[in-house]
Order: structure tokens, then C-alpha cells, then sequence
């Protein structure tokens, strides 16, 4: 098991914790109470930002880890940083507009994309050796 690895899954878990902590004061802020999810496009925003999040990692998780262990754990965890990066800047954008996400959605989708392309070619190549 890779540190390197584990630090970005522990770092994304984090910013995941930030963002469902975000939900919770703007679910305040605006007086939306649960099971209430509209009512206020700043609410709304910051509610997107979670499920477009938890939405990403879901991708993103498997492929860091498939990627780590087939390929290089160092490069994994770069290519994490990149989406761990993305991720934030996504957030940033949308909480002010949403037409500020798409810097943060491009670059934490290419990333995404990266892991993803080299796990698959990692498992073939190792299936090749085997």
C-alpha cells in the first residue's frame, strides 16, 4: 500500500468532509431545512458542489488506486493532486457562478481520464505478463 496514495485518498476525503460541512452553513445561511433541496440558487450551488463531488470521486477512487498499484504510486498521487486541484477550483467557481466551474471540471475530468487510461492499460500489461 502506497502512502503516497493514501495521503491524496485521505486528502480527498477531506476536502469531501469541507464540502458536506459547506452544505450544512448554507443550508443556514439560506434557510433551507431538510428534506428541503431547493429554494435558493446560492443554496443550490453549494448543494451541486456536493453531489458533483461525491458523483466524481466514485470515479475517481478506484482508478487513483487501480492506477497506484499497476503503474507508479509517485505518478498516481501527482495525477491526484491534479484532481484534488480541480476539485477545489470547481468548487470555488460554482459557489460564486456556475459558469465559473468549467476550469475545475476540465481539469479534474482529464485527471480522472489519465488514471482511469493507465489503470486499464497497467491491468492489461500486467495480465500480458502473467
Amino acid at each position: 500500500m502506497s502512502p503516497w496514495t493514501s495521503l491524496i485518498t485521505t486528502l480527498s476525503l477531506l476536502l469531501y468532509f469541507v464540502i458536506t460541512i459547506n452544505v450544512g452553513r448554507a443550508r443556514a445561511r439560506y434557510k433551507i431545512l431538510p428534506p428541503q433541496m431547493t429554494g435558493d440558487a446560492n443554496f443550490e450551488r453549494v448543494l451541486r458542489v456536493q453531489q458533483n463531488t461525491i458523483e466524481q470521486m466514485i470515479f475517481f477512487l478506484p482508478a487513483l488506486w487501480i492506477f497506484s498499484f499497476y503503474v507508479n504510486s509517485l505518478w498516481g498521487a501527482a495525477i491526484g493532486a491534479i484532481w484534488l486541484v480541480g476539485r477545489v477550483a470547481y468548487a470555488w467557481g460554482y459557489y460564486q457562478a456556475a459558469e465559473k466551474r468549467m476550469i475545475g471540471f476540465v481539469i479534474s475530468t482529464f485527471s480522472s481520464v489519465v488514471l482511469l487510461l493507465g489503470a486499464l492499460v497497467g491491468c492489461i500489461l500486467s495480465l500480458m505478463h502473467s
